[in-house]
């Protein structure tokens, strides 16, 4: 019997004789080397090996004895089960021609690498890696093996984890039988991660399924401590669609803890095979401050993913999203890719129905991490701090955990949600979490010192990439919408987005773009400081700039760290909806929001009336702000010709008058952003009386009008919207206002400028969209909550006038 296949023999149509994890390596090896994609060289022990080891021990009937009647939901027998039949295989003699061919093939593989040779020892299942069940995490792996005796020891110990309580139970769900999924092994050169770094990638957004992007989560040193939730991995996202124009930059990154690095142990410990040859350390605060791969490391990873993507989708013959794992060798600096399998949740949805959960009222926030699903669940605290406690789990309770392995699926699938103290985004717990549509918030750092046993929480997973646990049982709601039924409006209609976060959970909504990207929450939320003390941390207290120093640290320099990180979070925004426009305003903040920044106080003055005082288009060639504006200035520029965004359309706010209009061109052009240039459109709030009765000049300024309603009613009617007092007065619907908006519309009509509202009138009043529908508006922007709504509204509308 031919007991062993080398990767250059193996293809994908091979799963069956060699398990998935064999078939796609070999299926890498032989199609994607000569593309540049690197894979270690390895070979499969196959499903012939394994009926013949389990034969030549008379091990079936023992195995069938324990596990025809087995119930995998009494926790506690399937635990003695399944340690039962993992002594039956620990106990196997490996029949003396089965070693001698495994240990030849050995032999040939130090040929290549030489006699130092340090091997991955991985179970591969003729079930797993299929389009439905991903068996993530259900079998062992065995890292840093040399030698002959640790050699076939990890194979029997990757044979004996077909049974481990997880497998056994996860076979269960997902209706195979027991003893029919076999175990192959790969045994494959170990890439030196160790001493370099290693991960997961998507070729798929995993939270939302949007489909444009490479998601990777990297750390340093061996990538378990990611699949088993160990730490908080960097993250990064790469865009494909301007990844294949040629543009080669990162769209998104943030900085994780990387608490461990996982490294081989060169002290062997007695006992637990799994702690024998790789240990943890903790990872130093100079390496936790810096991103764990350059972002050329990056581009190549990205290259990878997409590769991999076109050949299994050409082989499929439809797209095929895939789920991947990398290792970057510390010794000849090279990427490898060491896994590749199917996306099993979201490339599986099928359908034209369009789910968002709403929460309907607020709570006190308890704690938060990252969100895995789109879903919202609640329920009573249940904290689990140890696998042997999993038999006191009651279905319907929030599972709380210090993290999770794949040995909890059986209490994973009936919890309403769960919630983990540390893990990434592609951890077992999340991928598990994915597919049973159960939704989780990992990496929640205190989760089990706040959240009290017994307690009554709302876990959402609703609102973007950062996931929330409040106290209380609070209201939602799931909105349907069959889009392949609601028909598209003449008129556009678009999306007012600040939060990147929520970019790509909301880029199913059927808009025609983004009609207001407002940058200031992504100078808020990820900046946080001043764009002048940023530029002049000269001025500022030893605190504040200690403070900024810790911001800035992963940065070449407080610029550099302005401007990607500012460019970064508009791209995504963009990225979400593109090729379609996407309109960004420059910054809008009033002098007291500035100072609120930090460092802020030192560049700011105190207004007695900030909303009509030193804000917009006045800020950007004053010698107060210029340094600031060119800065967004340089991530606008960024966005457009560095990262390959042409569809950002840039917009400038409260411009007073037309001389200022062009002056803040004119500074544009000098840094770079010339109007017109690579198709550089410049739009300008239309939200002062005067930019609306200079409507003509204003557009020999500008290339269009976004009609900003709620300054526009401010200015019109003299009522200051932050004053209570007189909030009877702010009416939207005033005739004056009304007439304003009209004039703004024909005159943009009349000198073949676009025209769009960005205000929530529309949304709020049907008879103000009716108007607007009717005067010709070419496009209405709405919070993303309003958007299904109005689009139904405006279709009606567009019906009756037709």
């Amino acid at each position: 019997m031919n007991y062993v296949k080398r990767f250059n023999e193996i293809s994908i149509e091979d799963v069956a004789l060699v398990g998935g994890k064999n078939a796609s390596l070999g299926e890498m090896y032989q199609n994607l080397s000569a593309q540049g994609v690197r894979i270690p060289n390895g070979f499969a022990v196959n499903t012939q090996a394994y009926q013949y080891l389990l034969d030549a021990n008379d091990a079936w009937d023992k195995l069938h004895a324990l596990l025809d009647d087995i119930n995998p939901d009494n926790v506690s027998d399937l635990q003695d089960r399944g340690k039962a039949c993992r002594e039956i295989i620990y106990k196997c003699e490996i029949p003396d021609d089965l070693k001698e061919v495994i240990l030849s093939e050995y032999a040939h593989l130090k040929k290549e690498y030489g006699d130092d040779l340090c091997m991955a020892v991985r179970s591969s299942a003729t079930a797993e890696d299929s389009p439905e069940a991903s068996f993530a995490g259900q079998n062992d792996t065995y890292l840093n093996i040399k030698g002959e005796e640790a050699l076939l020891d990890a194979y029997k110990r990757c044979v004996a984890s077909n049974f481990t309580d997880r497998s056994i139970h996860y076979k269960f769900d997902n209706n195979f039988d027991y003893l029919k999924v076999h175990l192959c092994v790969v045994v494959m050169k170990m890439v030196r991660s160790d001493i370099g770094a290693s991960g997961v990638m998507f070729s798929i957004d995993t939270e939302t399924g949007f489909k444009d992007v490479v998601f990777i989560n990297g750390s340093y040193g061996l990538g378990e401590n990611i699949v088993q939730g160990s730490i908080d991995p960097d993250s990064f996202y790469v865009h494909k669609p301007t990844f294949l124009k040629g543009y080669r930059t990162v769209l998104k990154r943030r900085l994780g803890k990387k608490e461990l690095t996982m490294v081989f142990n060169d002290v062997l410990n007695e006992g637990n095979i799994s702690l024998e040859y790789t240990k943890n350390r903790v990872t130093t605060e100079q390496k936790k401050a810096q991103f764990c791969i350059s972002d050329d490391d990056i581009m190549v990873l990205a290259d990878y993913a997409i590769k991999v993507e076109q050949h299994y989708s050409k082989e499929a013959g439809f797209n095929k999203p895939m789920d991947m794992e990398w290792a970057k060798d510390g010794l000849d600096g090279h990427i490898y890719m060491v896994q590749a399998r199917p996306e099993t949740v979201e490339s599986q949805k099928k359908g034209s129905t369009l789910e968002l959960y709403h929460l309907k009222e607020k709570g006190r926030l308890l704690t938060k991490g990252y969100s895995v699903g789109s879903k919202i669940g609640t329920g009573r605290i249940h904290y689990i701090k140890d696998v042997k406690d999993l038999g006191s789990f009651i279905k319907g309770e929030v599972l709380v955990a210090d993290t999770t392995t794949p040995d909890w699926e059986p209490i994973m699938k009936i919890a309403s949600a769960i919630v983990t103290n540390r893990g990434g985004r592609t951890c077992h717990a999340a991928i598990l979490s994915r597919e049973l549509g159960v939704p989780a918030v990992v990496g929640a750092d205190n989760a089990s010192d706040v959240l009290v046993n017994g307690e009554e929480v709302t876990v959402s997973c609703a609102q973007g990439e950062v996931g929330y646990v409040y106290a209380g049982i609070l209201d939602f709601e799931l909105e349907k919408t069959d889009l392949q039924q609601l028909g598209k409006t003449k008129t556009d209609i678009m999306m007012n987005l600040g939060n990147p976060d929520l970019a790509f959970s909301l880029s199913c909504l059927p808009v025609d773009g983004i009609g207001l990207a407002r940058m200031e929450f992504v100078i808020n939320n990820y900046i946080k400081a001043h764009p002048m003390a940023l530029i002049h941390p000269e001025k500022l207290d030893a605190k504040t700039q200690e403070k900024i120093q810790s911001l800035t640290s992963a940065f070449k320099d407080n610029q550099d760290f302005f401007v990607k990180t500012l460019s970064e979070g508009v791209a995504t925004i963009a990225a979400s909806v593109y090729p379609k426009p996407c309109v960004v305003r420059m910054s809008d903040f009033k002098s007291n929001e500035y100072a609120s920044l930090l460092g802020g106080g030192q560049f700011e003055l105190d207004e007695d009336n900030p909303m009509i005082g030193f804000r917009g288009a006045s800020r950007y060639t004053h010698s107060a702000y210029k340094e600031g504006f060119a800065l967004e200035c340089a991530a606008m520029k960024r966005v457009r010709d560095e990262m390959g965004f042409d569809n950002v359309i840039l917009m400038i706010p409260f411009c007073r008058r037309v001389e200022e209009g062009k002056r803040v061109i004119e500074a544009m052009q000098k840094q770079g952003l010339k109007q017109g240039a690579n198709g550089l459109e410049v739009y300008v709030m239309c939200e002062i009386p005067n930019n609306v009765i200079l409507i003509d000049e204003f557009s020999q300024v500008f290339d269009g009008f976004s009609i900003g309603s709620n300054d526009l009613t401010q200015l019109t009617l003299g009522v200051d919207r932050d004053s209570q007092i007189v909030s009877f007065d702010y009416n939207e619907r005033d005739e004056g206002v009304m007439k304003m908006i009209e004039m703004a519309v024909l005159g943009a009509k009349k000198n073949s400028r676009h025209s769009g509202i960005c205000g929530q009138a529309p949304s709020d009043y049907p008879e103000v969209a009716e108007f607007l529908v009717k005067l010709g508006i070419d496009s209405i922007s709405l919070t993303p909550d309003s958007v299904l709504k109005t689009i139904k509204n405006i279709l009606e509308i567009e019906k009756n006038l037709s």
